[in-house]
């Protein structure tokens, strides 16, 4: 025998809950059509004028950009300074190491067309960076750790010893900064970088199979 519950008419508190779905639903369709609709027209107003044009394409990911930091170095420059009082009969000595952060960036409102190269050949995008720039040293002397030699060391002498040990640090993080080992990391850093940020605006413009090759000056 059937249910009878299978072919009982809708009651009206069912196709109150059924109405209601629908009004809900309704302001969210809506603003899927009207977010549809915004999107397109912005895409058709913001689009490079040949978007065909790998070059055109690509320069789109370098517009409107400025420094780009693609690398960090945390230093500990280890430094050491003496100060001689009293003709000679006061002589104290203060060893600092303390830590200092290095940023290496690349000036990416530098890059325009005449650093970017097309092989439609090797579908292969070339572009030539400018070079590096390393940031002067972060000195972060509240992580300082300092150790002091001397029978009797003056307050000014301690901040004497203190402002020297300062200088010295900056400038060995400066050195050490400029190693050839952190410069080619932060190279290999910026190439990725760049590649993955160019890589995309190719891919949408229909060069899936498109290779980078970043290069420095």
């Amino acid at each position: 025998m059937d249910d009878p519950r299978l072919n009982a008419s809708p009651t009206p508190a069912t196709k109150r809950e059924t109405s209601l779905a629908r009004v809900s639903l309704l302001p969210w369709a809506l603003f899927l059509v009207a977010l549809s609709t915004a999107v397109f027209f912005a895409w058709k107003w913001w689009q490079p004028e040949d978007i065909g044009d790998p070059l055109v394409t690509s320069l789109v990911a370098f517009e409107k950009q400025d420094k780009l930091t693609v690398f960090s170095a945390e230093l500990a420059p280890v430094v050491s300074s003496n100060d001689s009082r009293m003709f000679g009969l006061v002589n104290s000595k203060q060893v600092a190491v303390i830590p200092a952060r290095v940023d290496y960036t690349i000036d990416l409102s530098r890059v325009g067309r005449e650093r970017l190269s097309w092989n439609a050949e090797t579908q292969t995008l070339g572009v030539k960076l400018p070079p590096l720039t390393v940031s002067r040293p972060n000195l972060d002397e509240a992580r300082a750790q300092y150790l002091r030699d001397g029978i009797w060391i003056t307050r000014e002498a301690q901040d004497k010893l203190t402002r020297d040990n300062t200088r010295l640090a900056e400038a060995q993080a400066v050195q050490q900064a400029a190693n050839p080992i952190l410069m080619n990391l932060a190279r290999q850093a910026a190439k990725e970088a760049i590649s993955q940020n160019v890589s995309i605006p190719l891919q949408v413009a229909g060069y899936g199979k498109a290779k980078v090759n970043v290069t420095f000056e």
